[in-house]
């Protein structure tokens, strides 16, 4: 009975941080603001940045703030329920916004949802990311660079401020960044790929 008990809590976690993290709220503010369908919209991904391409930036804006904050709130929430399991919503709240089960499993490619998990979990690794992200992105204007390059300094500070028990969790979470980033990769490799204000991939 004792051993049943024990798994209730990383259970509600997972659940919890999953059902926060596969909000869609880039297809539903665009839904709401009469921007149409995200999901047929330039690249028909989720995220801020094909927001950005109906034109609607208050509606880009609301959306980054939105993925960030149901990390964020994830890994929050649980610490405030269930203290200790903030891990297991954190890396559910990603899958979730990722790979969210309302979209059939296509979900946005996490750098958003990201940043806020790392500044619930540790604010200082939410810092450099913040750092990271938004530097290379008003400096070079490629999202998928700037994406890319945070999403791999967060183990990166893990490491570096001590947090070693989170450092195999991000090391996870930025391999699947860069897997949702594969087809940018291959465009950063060939010199096609898009910078903000561009064409429609992203």
């Amino acid at each position: 009975m004792q051993t049943d008990i024990l798994w209730i809590a990383p259970t509600l976690a997972l659940v919890i941080g999953y059902l926060l993290g596969s909000i869609p709220f880039g297809v539903i503010l665009t839904r709401i603001g009469g921007a149409g369908d995200l999901r047929q919209i330039g690249s028909g991904n989720i995220g801020a940045t094909n927001v950005l391409r109906t034109g609607r930036k208050g509606l880009a804006a609301a959306t980054l703030l939105l993925d960030l904050l149901k990390g964020a709130v994830a890994v929050w929430l649980i610490a405030w329920l269930f203290l200790g399991n903030e891990p297991v919503a954190a890396a559910a709240a990603f899958i979730g916004h990722c790979y969210p089960v309302w979209l059939r499993f296509r979900g946005g490619k996490g750098v958003a949802t990201l940043m806020g998990i790392v500044l619930a979990l540790h604010w200082p690794i939410g810092l450099l990311y913040a750092v990271v992200w938004l530097g290379l992105l008003a400096l070079i204007r490629i999202s998928s660079v700037a994406g890319m390059a945070a999403a791999v300094a967060a183990p990166v500070g893990a490491a570096v401020f001590g947090r070693f028990d989170l450092v195999m969790l991000l090391l996870a979470l930025a391999a699947i960044v860069l897997w949702k980033h594969r087809e940018n990769i291959e465009r950063l490799a060939t010199g096609t790929e898009p910078r903000i204000g561009g064409d429609k991939r992203d």
